[in-house]
């Protein structure tokens, strides 16, 4: 398999090849699939020997009428024929919708469901996208989203309830108070086909709404809330009038003899079903648990049954993917063919504790190597991202977090070492009447005695982007300036008679730190300068400080604690997550917060009205 892994991904039209087409790879073998959004639980055992039975009466007839087949759907879901249409499989309905009732626009959040954003697009319409933003956690904020389709003048509104790839979730009495504010547009269309597996609330589902209002549809999976993908098969709910459209344009004959079995046997398995979601629940949190603890991954908030993930700063996501699967024969689905994601996330299929401790310890040896907790690889280079997040990544790794290029900074100050930083806080701003002068260290040497001090003719170092300051013997007129009489060291700065020849200059040291540095040669100015004025004679231009001119000497030194300051790390930037890099925090979310929202509404949930909520015929029987 390791030798075709890239051209079976180049090969497919699909976001991943098909398990059949992997198994054909191995031997027969397909891989552990964190891929496909199924349910692990259902069918039971005994539903497939069932099935397993009757094989060759399904494979040989042809199946009722899709009519026969959404009576008995209707009969478990308690809502009536007319207001239901069933698909092959929810991509199929999504098509019809389009070529139906979409007209010029349509608005749908992103990153969603590839077919959300494909397939209008590829009927010619206007694809208004609503960027989920990575700093909020991919949430969904309903007002925006208005603000944003009122601004585009879009005609169709689509939300994905949880969404897909990150699992986010909105109340129902959110989802409800969305429809009310958009009662004008051409449709609205809440897509449910995960909403199975969300314990946010006890009745979510809006499908109640969709039959007494006239612009609302809400679409419905059974082959992932089943397990049961192959089948091709799910529903729409809606006002008979929208619902009979759509249903008036499907094939005779577009539900075939598996998905007619399967829904024939529902009523007897209702407690094997409600079983199951609260299984695929409690792995959610058990699974989210356990890939936090990896470092320098961030998983989101979710209440699909999937997890949506952030890989490490320099972890390349089809890469992770294509050694998954060689290496530990696991299957991921790799996000960066997905509009506003990138290649740097994964969403992860939840399945049982015996698979996800396999997963974990593949993705440690693949990002870590064979060390646990080691530290996260570097950026490597000629890798590709599939969107801006690339720029960003780049951005922290080159600078740590603190958004400058610490390397080319040292290399552009010649009188720091190369490794070092400028820990301190801001330089003063230069005294009043003196032109040239730049943030330290140009004050400190300036303030030098003349054993110190540099060639009379070399600039003093500057940080970048901002003009040297001259030699004191360069600048004109010096004893005519302002103040410069009352200024410590100015004097000793003048070509005077008792200035030392240059060649007699000591150079200057480089400096421990800028603040440390400062502080010691303004005490080392200060006792020479004392000395020399008792062994020479004072120049008439140094005469007695004033007051004044003490209080502004000493506003030009740091202050006292500033020498002890060790050099600081740079301080994380927000909403980046854990990066693996030394000084930045973890600021990925819990294990307790991937359950989706931190705590449900406050307010009770709504008494039934006589339309069941998504579930509610099982939660009847079991």
């Amino acid at each position: 398999m390791a030798d075709n892994v890239a051209s079976l991904f180049r090969g497919t039209a699909a976001h991943s090849p098909s398990m059949a087409a992997l198994a054909r790879e191995s031997d027969g073998v397909g891989p552990i699939d964190f891929c496909i959004p199924c349910n692990p639980y259902f069918p039971t055992p005994g539903m497939f020997d069932e099935l397993a039975g009757r094989l060759r009466e399904i494979i040989t007839y042809y199946p009722s009428s899709a009519d026969t087949i959404t009576a008995e759907l209707c009969a478990l879901l308690q809502l009536p024929p007319s207001c239901v249409a069933m698909g092959n499989g929810s991509t199929e309905l999504i098509t019809w919708i389009d070529h139906l009732l979409v007209r010029e626009s349509l608005a749908i959040p992103v990153p969603t469901f590839g077919r959300w954003t494909d397939q209008p697009m590829e009927t010619g319409k206007r694809v208004d996208m609503f960027p989920l933003m990575e700093s909020n956690g991919f949430a969904l904020d309903p007002a925006q989203y208005i603000e944003f389709i009122r601004a585009r003048g879009t005609r169709v509104a689509v939300i994905c309830n949880p969404n897909n790839p990150d699992g986010g979730f909105l109340s129902r009495r959110a989802v409800v108070n969305f429809m009310d504010q958009l009662q004008d547009l051409d449709l609205i269309v809440i897509d449910e086909s995960f909403l199975e597996f969300a314990d946010a609330e006890n009745d979510p589902s809006v499908v109640e709404e969709a039959v007494l209002r006239p612009n609302v549809i809400v679409l419905r999976s059974l082959g992932k809330n089943f397990g049961l993908h192959g089948i091709r098969f799910g529903y729409l709910v809606a006002n008979p009038a929208l619902a009979g459209k759509v249903r008036s344009m499907l094939p005779k004959w577009n539900l075939n003899s598996f998905a007619e079995t399967v829904v024939f046997m529902l009523k007897e398995h209702g407690a094997e079903y409600m079983e199951s979601l609260h299984l695929v629940r409690r792995d959610r949190l058990d699974m989210a648990r356990q890939l936090s603890a990896l470092p320098g991954l961030t998983v989101y908030p979710s209440q699909g049954n999937f997890l949506f993930v952030r890989l490490p700063v320099g972890a390349e996501g089809t890469v992770v993917r294509d050694r998954l699967l060689t290496e530990h024969r696991i299957l991921v689905r790799e996000c960066g063919n997905k509009i506003g994601s990138s290649s740097r996330f994964l969403r992860l299929v939840v399945r049982p504790q015996t698979d996800v401790r396999r997963l974990v310890s593949g993705m440690e040896q693949v990002l870590y190597g064979s060390r646990r907790g080691a530290a996260v690889p570097e950026l490597g280079t000629g890798t590709s991202y599939c969107s801006g997040t690339a720029a960003v990544d780049r951005l922290i790794s080159e600078t740590n977090g603190v958004g400058m290029p610490l390397a080319a900074q040292a290399a552009a100050m010649p009188s720091l070492p190369p490794a070092q930083t400028w820990p301190g806080p801001a330089p003063a701003q230069a005294p009043t009447g003196m032109p040239g002068l730049v943030p330290a260290p140009a004050p400190a040497a300036a303030m030098m005695p003349p054993q110190q001090q540099p060639a009379a003719r070399m600039p003093a170092p500057a940080p970048p982007q901002q003009q040297p300051m001259p030699a004191v013997a360069q600048m004109p007129n010096v004893a005519q300036m302002p103040n410069v009489a009352q200024m410590p060291g100015v004097a000793q700065m003048q070509p005077a008679p008792q200035m030392q020849p240059a060649a007699q200059m000591t150079p200057q040291a480089p400096p421990m730190s800028a603040v440390a540095q400062m502080a010691q040669m303004a005490q080392t100015a200060q006792a020479q300068a004392q000395a020399q004025r008792q062994q020479a004679p004072i120049p008439a231009v140094a005469q007695a400080p004033s007051p004044a001119a003490q209080a502004q000497a000493r506003s030009m030194q740091p202050p006292p604690q500033a020498p002890a300051m060790p050099a600081m790390a740079p301080a994380p930037a927000a909403g980046l997550g854990q990066t693996g890099m030394p000084g930045l925090r973890n600021r990925g979310l819990t294990a307790a917060q991937v359950r989706g929202r931190t705590e449900p509404e406050p307010t009770p949930a709504p008494q039934p009205t006589g339309w069941p909520a998504a579930g509610a015929m099982y939660n009847q029987v079991g």
